[in-house]
């Protein structure tokens, strides 16, 4: 019997140590003060200021969509960052994940998106290839966590065909995706997007590969 504990032990030890393995350390995908790892338009559209990655203009609308991108791809992953936008006219942003560029227009991408702005909050869209939300949260739940033009705390959490979000602590989506035809890695992605006078910025962005 003691035998057969210590192996029963043993086997849980190692399952354990193996999956904290493979589910990595939390990195740092923005060191504060350089684009190192990223690719964007650095010389108009997006800057550096405070440690964060700020895209966009008050003082004039923004043409079109930018985004600024990794220069890696990622599949299984828990992504942490907080992120603002402000602005007048649309005023609208969000994190690009398991995407991808696309030459037609050069400045857009496709794929999955956590939605930023009023309205927006919280909500999962298919940028560029479905167009249209996937899932969305409860507005009064988004009504009463999301804090207008402060700093507010987003989780992407990827799993195979599984997408949770998370905005301030809550969950807002949990989505499984149906369409075997979907990518599951690409890289990941901060949009300004364009018609409004409008800044997003981006800061404190770690990423932990999942199993």
């Amino acid at each position: 019997m003691r035998a057969c504990l210590s192996l029963l032990f043993t086997a849980l030890f190692c399952l354990a140590a193996a999956s904290g393995q493979a589910a990595g350390k939390r990195v740092r995908l923005f060191d504060g003060k350089s684009f190192r790892g990223w690719e964007g338009d650095t010389e108009k559209t997006w800057r550096i200021e405070g440690g964060a990655l700020v895209g966009g203009s008050l003082e004039e609308d923004v043409p079109h969509n930018a985004f600024l991108c990794t220069r890696r791809s990622y599949g299984n992953f828990l992504l942490r960052l907080k992120c603002k936008v402000v602005g007048s006219g649309f005023v609208n942003a969000g994190i690009q994940f398991r995407s991808r560029r696309i030459e037609n227009p050069p400045y857009e991408m496709s794929g999955y998106q956590a939605d930023m702005g009023e309205g927006y909050w919280g909500g999962l869209y298919d940028e560029s290839r479905r167009n249209r939300f996937l899932a969305k949260p409860d507005p009064a739940l988004i009504a009463r966590i999301v804090k207008p033009d402060d700093w507010n705390e987003y989780e992407i959490r990827c799993e195979g065909k599984r997408i949770r979000l998370r905005l301030n602590g809550q969950q807002t989506v949990d989505y499984t995706e149906t369409d075997e035809g979907v990518e599951t890695s690409g890289v990941i992605g901060v949009q300004i997007h364009g018609g409004g006078k409008a800044r997003a910025s981006y800061r404190d962005l770690t990423l932990q590969a999942l199993p």
